[in-house]
């Protein structure tokens, strides 16, 4: 079937002929078969309108629900104003609900030229001053070799919006642990600590919903009152809105060079991409500051919040209060706490290797995590003085102390009758 032409290629068409060229050479001109150019020259020849036009559309039986359907996406986008509306989901909704068994691009013709044109919506490019903002973003990268074969590895990636500082980190998997533990090591790197974090809409960033309106999940927001910055989650469907890192997470294999390359381990593979970065950041302008992207970073670092001692990367966070007995609850084990938090709500964090118990801002408490021991006691937590609020626990008695200090010693120090021991106490 002959191609659809433009109205300024059928003027060209009908000028070339009147000039004398051959349909030969008009189609080569024009990019067409001769039989296309036949077919224009005798249809104008004819003064016939194109047949095509005259056919009625296909999805003109489900006219009445295009109708109903385009109505209903506008008032639940009302919002947004003008958008472009989502052709395939309504040809699904057609297909699901109507039995429309007509094509895609059938109901896409008809929208086209039943519905006017949406309006441009422009977006607002505003430069982000020092100290401001750092962009994150994930990229998957297969092909890495450390060893063992291509695998696939993920890139954790984070710009400061200012001076296009970036610092890629890599794991193996991208849960929160990953999440956490990649933040920790890009703020090393860059320095310092941004004033806010714009993120995408991940499960271990946006645990609910999505962008302003999202739920932070939990575990997160934690992680970010502890190192001191505000988490800002892009609206869906909006990249530009982090524009600076999704160029990066996109050209991350590009840039660096390491897909199909073996790496003697993923201590290697981070040190060549600290290497790289360090370069590139040498030589790269800031559109920002009309200087390297290195020097206008070190003028950045003087806006940055310090790094300091960064927290234990853990993968869940709650709160709980601290029973009488100066212990919470945590994954079905009891864990002790100060005895002058009695009453008080502390964070409990489930971190890799250890609990960590957090109150204002800092660790108060910290036991093995996953023991086969279901509690577990800290004497100390029990001592010291009290406060307006709390008295001190009663202290132990001459058995206790006894008790206590044998249960202390090494075993081959232990008395051999334990009991004559503690007897001796009570006399």
């Amino acid at each position: 079937m002959p191609r659809k032409l433009s109205e300024e290629e059928i003027v060209t068409l009908n000028t070339l002929k009147q000039k004398g060229m051959s349909n030969v050479q008009v189609g080569r001109t024009l990019g067409m078969t001769e039989g296309a150019v036949r077919y224009q020259v005798r249809r104008a020849a004819d003064l016939r309108p194109d047949g095509r036009k005259q056919k009625p559309w296909k999805a003109f039986v489900v006219a009445e629900a295009i109708d109903y359907w385009m109505q209903d996406h506008q008032r639940r986008h009302a919002s947004w104003g003008s958008r472009p509306v989502n052709v395939q989901a309504l040809h699904a909704w057609l297909a699901g609900e109507h039995a429309y068994e007509g094509s895609y691009r059938s109901v896409l013709r008809y929208v086209r030229a039943t519905y006017p044109l949406p309006k441009l919506r422009p977006f607002r490019r505003v430069e982000t001053p020092a100290g401001a903002q750092a962009q994150v973003d994930w990229k998957e990268v297969r092909g890495v070799d450390l060893g063992q074969g291509p695998q696939k590895l993920y890139a954790f990636v984070m710009v400061l919006s200012h001076s296009r500082k970036e610092a890629i980190i890599w794991r193996r998997r991208m849960d929160q642990l990953s999440w956490h533990a990649a933040h920790n090591e890009a703020f090393r790197r860059l320095g310092g600590i941004p004033a806010v974090l714009r993120i995408d809409n991940l499960k271990t960033g946006i645990v609910e919903g999505a962008g302003p309106w999202g739920k932070i999940n939990q575990a997160y927001r934690s992680y970010a009152r502890s190192v001191g910055f505000h988490i800002d989650a892009c609206l869906p469907r909006s990249p530009q809105h982090k524009g600076k890192v999704e160029k990066l997470a996109h050209q991350v294999d590009l840039r660096l060079d390491v897909e199909g390359k073996w790496f003697d381990g993923l201590e290697e593979l981070q040190r060549v991409t600290d290497e790289q970065l360090e370069e590139r950041s040498r030589k790269r302008i800031c559109l920002a500051t009309g200087k390297t992207v290195w020097d206008s970073w070190q003028l950045e670092l003087k806006t940055l919040r310090g790094v300091g001692i960064l927290p234990e990367v853990f993968d869940v966070a709650v709160t709980r209060m601290v029973h009488r007995d100066c212990t919470v609850q945590f994954e079905n084990r009891t864990y002790s706490v100060p005895f002058r938090l009695c009453g008080r709500r502390v964070e409990v964090r489930g971190c890799p290797d250890v609990v960590q118990i957090i109150h204002d801002g800092r660790v108060v408490a910290e036991h093995p995590r996953n023991t086969e021991i279901r509690l577990l006691i800290n004497p100390k937590h029990y001592e010291g003085h009290g406060d307006d609020r709390v008295a001190p626990p009663m202290p132990l008695g001459k058995m206790g102390r006894r008790l206590q200090e044998i249960v202390m010693q090494p075993v081959d120090q232990r008395p051999l009758d334990l009991y004559a021991a503690l007897a001796e106490v009570a006399r």
